[in-house]
């Protein structure tokens, strides 16, 4: 059985996570590994409804994804979540539960960048105070201290980021 691994990306919204967890799925199954994405917001909608945006309902999203995430990598799947997961302590607690197998993975853009890329204007919108907790803006976001892997979207190219991935799970022996 293939080792299983999580590749966790954390982010702001917009930052790329989704499009880079997409090519990296391609990626990974071109190598032969079985992948599952768990996206925040798909999980949210069916693992997580209910839950609202307040600190501890965002903790348990978090924490559910990383539930499943740690039962596949456990059972040799290669998992690739997508969740904006803001907080350090919450990450490291999913880090704890998916243990050794984990590769956190910063997915870093300046805010500017992110506001000239959001074509729903919640950026803008949150900028002028008209969204509560907005992640990045009047919710903090985080920063990982010491990820695996950071990709800079705003300077490269998906492929240059999945391909920094692959490198480091490489690295690691996962694939």
């Amino acid at each position: 059985m293939a080792q299983g691994f999580t590749v966790w990306m954390t982010g702001m919204s917009g930052a790329g996570k989704s499009t880079i967890a997409a090519q990296l799925t391609r990626e990974l199954e071109a190598r032969g590994r079985l992948v599952d994405v768990l996206d925040g917001d798909i999980v949210r909608t069916h693992l997580s409804k209910g839950l609202g945006f307040s600190k501890e309902d965002r903790d348990t999203n978090i924490l559910r994804i990383a539930f499943v995430a740690s039962l596949l990598t456990r059972h040799g799947a290669a998992v690739i979540t997508a969740a904006i997961s803001p907080y350090i302590e919450t990450r490291n607690q999913a880090r704890e539960m998916i243990g050794p197998g984990f590769v956190e993975v910063y997915v870093r853009c300046p805010i500017e960048e992110l506001t000239r890329r959001d074509v729903k204007g919640l950026y803008a919108k949150a900028l002028r105070g008209e969204i509560a907790n907005f992640t990045g803006v009047s919710d903090p976001y985080e920063e990982p201290e010491w990820p695996e892997v950071i990709v800079d979207t705003h300077l490269e190219t998906v492929g240059e980021s999945t391909a920094k991935i692959i490198a480091a799970l490489e690295q690691r022996g996962y694939i």
